[in-house]
């Protein structure tokens, strides 16, 4: 099974910009692991992969508040992070559905 590449750090940038506390952070990596791990399985239907992309977005969403109450957002930098880290998962692992469809549920 081909799992995620040990290099490449998820949500860095977010990681890296104190505006983002990094418990917050961790919330969202884990919602991205989750994707990751059905990867790792060796699951490659777009459909089932859609699907739990769909849950991952949808329980970020649920975080806004959350930042919210700790002076931060779900803003730009935030968004771009995001999507660029569940784009390089989709590539890294050949799944062939682009970013703004892995994230269409997105209220960010």
């Amino acid at each position: 099974m081909k799992t995620l590449d040990p290099h490449y750090t998820l949500l860095n940038e977010m990681y890296q910009d104190e505006y983002f506390p990094d418990f917050l952070v961790d919330k969202v990596k884990a919602e991205i692991q989750k994707v990751i791990a059905l990867l790792e399985s060796g699951e490659t239907d777009t459909r089932i992969i859609q699907e739990k992309l769909d849950e991952m977005t949808r329980a970020i969403n649920d975080l806004q508040d959350e930042f919210d109450e700790n002076d931060s957002e779900i803003e730009t930098a935030a968004r771009d992070c995001i999507g660029e880290t569940v784009e390089h998962v989709l590539e890294w692992f050949d799944i062939p559905i682009p970013v703004e469809e892995a994230i269409r549920e997105r209220e960010w």
